[in-house]
């Protein structure tokens, strides 16, 4: 389940966004460069004591064609609608203005606990700055340095301190799937296809603050789950021109799901917002499910399927091992296709390898091709053992970790899923040293 989002809210230049990489640190790579992975710092995963949340970092939602403060007063909508602890920037250095003010009331009236971060007091002798900040009302301010760390330990204390607790997901034989991907490729529409083609729905539960509805319903004896959300409830121009702000709005969606359909609109094809969304998803290694709609619309020959399908190959490098289905939601077509992926992905994110079985294929991957020289050293594996699955984990006890290159990592990858059925789920490995 969904750990907890904390938003960063402020003018522009008050280190918002060098508050946000001080505290998620290296967290913010999410894979290696040559993956195809879009990267985004708009949202990371950090952790403090026993706690982990996703950051926010609303400086990265840009509205054009906005005055400042309108811009300004949109992030900070978003950031009421989607955390639960909201961090308000100020810089130390100036005196509280009458945009400090004006954002303070809309965060007074949000009822969301809100943490006042006055940024650039890089020594002690500033620390006097803070005062003139209580007159915004949203409690003591806490003295930081974003760019030196200093009083970072001291917000992040209040800020795990007004997280909700962490809810566990109650064992089950639900398969739970979101629909995730930019606006108006037809997400919507799609889960009213799916459900009204098979509608034996056990209930709509309503899910956290953000709104996210669980939607039960069962097709062929299977429980299943569309884990679907809501929509801004404030609409305007300013809040529909945020493509960025569909990101956020999936992040709880993909973290309660078991699998995510990334869905894809074939009329206008695949553009750089369908990878930042898939990106995430790819982080949290979930199965991912391309699903082209529209599929209606296109002027088809015999070769359409296989073009699309090997454009989203090229696009989604990271995603080899993706299951891709073509349909049409409004005309209801090919609906079972996506059925038929979901069941697929499920068994084989369950599937389990024998420890033998799992070892003999990992020395023979070894004795056919041995790791490179990396790191002045070469790789060796003594031992394997699955430990979970969903998705199916992997560690390696090996001599040592700086050894593996992820050339080699990809290459056992390709040996697992050669020698067993993981079609269409993500593998993750996980390194020992041997003691």
């Amino acid at each position: 389940m969904s750990e907890g989002i904390v938003a960063i809210v402020g003018k522009p230049n008050v280190g918002k966004s060098m508050l946000f990489n001080r505290i998620v640190g290296e967290r913010i790579s999410i894979v290696d460069d040559s993956s195809g992975v879009t990267r985004d710092r708009l949202y990371a995963k950090a952790s403090w004591l026993t706690k982990e949340f996703r950051l926010i970092d609303t400086g990265g939602i840009e509205i054009s064609e906005a005055p400042f403060i309108e811009e300004i007063k949109a992030q900070a909508m978003i950031a009421i609608e989607e955390a639960d602890v909201i961090i308000y920037v100020s810089d130390g250095q100036v005196p509280v203005t009458n945009d400090d003010e004006f954002v303070a009331k809309i965060l007074q009236r949000s009822k969301k606990p809100v943490i006042l971060a006055i940024n650039k007091i890089d020594n002690v002798e500033q620390k006097s700055n803070i005062y003139d900040f209580y007159s915004l009302g949203l409690g003591e301010p806490i003295a930081i340095s974003a760019a030196h760390g200093i009083g970072i330990g001291d917000l992040l204390d209040e800020v795990v301190a007004n997280l909700p607790e962490k809810k566990e997901r109650v064992a089950d034989d639900k398969i739970r799937f979101s629909l995730i991907g930019r606006p108006n490729v037809g997400k919507s529409s799609l889960v009213n296809a799916i459900l009204n083609e098979n509608r034996v729905i056990v209930s709509d539960t309503a899910g956290t603050t953000r709104d996210a509805i669980d939607i039960s319903f069962v097709r062929n004896n299977q429980n299943y789950v569309v884990v679907d959300t809501a929509g801004m409830k404030k609409r305007g121009k300013i809040y529909e021109n945020v493509e960025k702000y569909a990101i956020l709005r999936a992040l709880s969606a993909i973290e309660d799901s078991d699998i995510v359909l990334l869905v894809i609109d074939a009329n206008e094809g695949i553009k750089e917002q369908d990878k930042h969304v898939a990106g995430y998803a790819f982080e949290q290694h979930k199965p991912i499910i391309v699903v082209v709609n529209k599929w209606d619309l296109i002027v088809k020959d015999t070769n359409s399927m296989k073009k699309f399908s090997d454009d989203i190959k090229e696009q989604f490098k990271f995603l080899a091992y993706a299951q891709v289905c073509f349909v049409s939601a409004l005309e209801k077509k090919r609906l079972q296709t996506i059925f038929e992926a979901i069941d697929l992905v499920n068994t084989n994110m369950n599937r389990r390898v024998t420890t033998s079985v799992l070892n003999d294929v990992i020395a023979d991957a070894q004795a056919m091709n041995q790791a490179p020289l990396f790191n002045r050293g070469r790789l060796k594996i003594y031992y394997a053992s699955q430990v979970s699955v969903k998705p199916p984990t992997f560690v390696f006890f090996v001599n040592d970790l700086k050894y593996m290159h992820f050339s080699y990592e990809r290459y056992l990858e390709n040996q697992l899923r050669n020698a067993f059925d993981f079609g269409g789920t993500p593998i993750k490995i996980i390194l020992r040293n041997r003691v």
